[in-house]
């Protein structure tokens, strides 16, 4: 199991939200591949990029920066946000990004997320972000009919090669992780999970450890690094048995 630091970025600036609202933006660094560079230096083997933006209009509009974080390290980045298209996907790949993350378009359509897992020369991760069970897109903004568990075994039939699994209650708010929701889903399903959300001290992370079993592959954090109250080196030597 690894940690996953998160750089969330909104008009080109390094920031996180509590539980998806954009009224409660806080702004960490207006240079986001600076930040990149911190967390590669401190052991991070992977980043995850959410392009916020993105994410409200259903379009990317980070990929200058995007493209600028790619260059400025030597590990692998995971980017979602307003990525509906094969041909958004397919300019990630073009800029060296080798995770793909769709969240909405997987969970609309998810006959063209199968597409689009077939033709993307990158893996395709199924975002699935949800608020008491039920399944929520465009930014977080609308809830679906879909319940968590059901859509990841949809979207592992059509192709995922995992999933980042967010409760939204949790996200940005520090209040530890939902950790019996996260295991439910990850024992529907053979593919590899990815919990985000509440992570608010090194323990809420090292509290997945037992359930690695299930398939939980990794840990998302994000406001926990940035406020000190995890401490990213610290964590990535003890998963590394350090």
């Amino acid at each position: 199991m690894i940690v996953i630091p998160a750089i969330d970025l909104y008009d080109g600036m390094c920031v996180r939200l509590k539980q998806g609202k954009f009224d409660e933006i806080t702004v960490y660094s207006k240079y986001p591949e600076e930040v990149a560079m911190n967390f590669e230096q401190d052991g991070a083997e992977l980043i995850h990029i959410v392009d916020l933006n993105g994410a409200l209009k259903g379009e990317p509009t980070n990929y200058k920066v995007i493209e600028k974080i790619v260059k400025s390290i030597n590990i692998p980045v995971e980017v979602g946000g307003g990525i509906r298209d094969i041909e958004k996907a397919n300019y990630y790949v073009n800029l060296g990004v080798q995770r793909i993350i769709v969240g909405t378009k997987a969970c609309e359509t998810p006959e063209y997320f199968e597409e689009m897992c077939k033709v993307v020369k990158a893996d395709i991760i199924a975002g699935i972000d949800a608020k008491d069970g039920k399944v929520a897109i465009n930014g977080w903004l609308d809830t679906t009919d879909w319940f968590a568990k059901d859509l990841a075994v949809e979207l592992q039939n059509r192709g995922a090669k995992g999933v980042i699994y967010t409760d939204i209650s949790k996200d940005g708010m520090r209040t530890g992780p939902n950790i019996a929701s996260t295991v439910e889903l990850a024992k529907s399903i053979s593919i590899p999970v990815i919990a985000s959300g509440g992570i608010s001290k090194n323990e809420d992370i090292y509290s997945f450890i037992p359930y690695e079993k299930y398939g939980i592959a990794g840990v998302i954090v994000g406001r926990a690094i940035y406020e000190g109250s995890v401490n990213l080196k610290e964590v990535v030597n003890r998963l590394k048995g350090g």
